[in-house]
C-alpha cells in the first residue's frame, strides 16, 4: 500500500512539474530580455508556444500556448532598439504563481499603485501586474496582465 501511495505522489509531482515547464519564469524572462527575437522564437517554440501575428518587417512577436481548455496564455514581445519589452496576458493562475514565486528572492521593492502591483526585480527591471475579473464572470478565474520593462542597462545581444 505504501508503494502505491508513494508512486501516486511521485507521479503527481512529476506531472505538475512537467505542466509548469511550459510556463514563463524569472530565468526565462531574463533569457528573453538578454537575447534577440530570433533566439526568442526558438526558445518559445521549445517551451511549446506557437508564433502568431508575426511580420518580418516589424519587431513584434506574439506567442500563444494551448495550456488547457478555457485558458489563454499569450506572450507579446516588442523590440525597441536594443531593448525588449515583454507582456504576458493569461488567465492561468499557475503562470501568475510561478512568476511570483520565481522572483521572490530577487525582489528589491514591492509596491501597490491602485490596482497595479509593481515589483522591482534585481537584474531584470520592473514588473507591473494587473489582476481583473474574467469575462464572462467566473469567481475561480482571473485575468492577469503582466508587463515586464527592463532596466536601462539590460540590452539584447544580436
Amino acid at each position: 500500500m505504501k508503494k502505491i501511495l508513494l508512486t501516486i505522489i511521485l507521479s503527481g509531482s512529476m506531472l505538475s512539474c512537467f505542466a509548469q515547464k511550459q510556463l514563463v519564469s524569472y530565468e526565462d524572462i531574463k533569457y528573453l530580455l538578454h537575447n534577440n527575437l530570433s533566439k526568442a522564437d526558438t526558445f518559445m517554440a521549445a517551451k511549446g508556444y506557437t508564433l502568431k501575428d508575426s511580420k518580418p518587417q516589424t519587431k513584434n512577436r506574439k506567442y500563444a500556448l494551448n495550456y488547457s481548455t478555457n485558458t489563454t496564455n499569450s506572450v507579446d514581445m516588442r523590440s525597441d532598439g536594443k531593448k525588449i519589452f515583454i507582456s504576458i496576458q493569461t488567465n492561468v493562475i499557475e503562470q501568475y504563481n510561478l512568476l511570483l514565486n520565481s522572483i521572490s528572492q530577487y525582489k528589491t521593492t514591492a509596491s501597490n499603485m491602485g490596482d497595479v502591483l509593481v515589483y522591482q526585480v534585481k537584474d531584470l527591471g520592473n514588473i507591473y501586474i494587473t489582476v481583473n475579473d474574467s469575462m464572462p464572470y467566473d469567481p475561480l478565474k482571473k485575468d492577469y496582465d503582466i508587463q515586464i520593462v527592463p532596466d536601462k542597462n539590460i540590452t539584447a545581444i544580436n
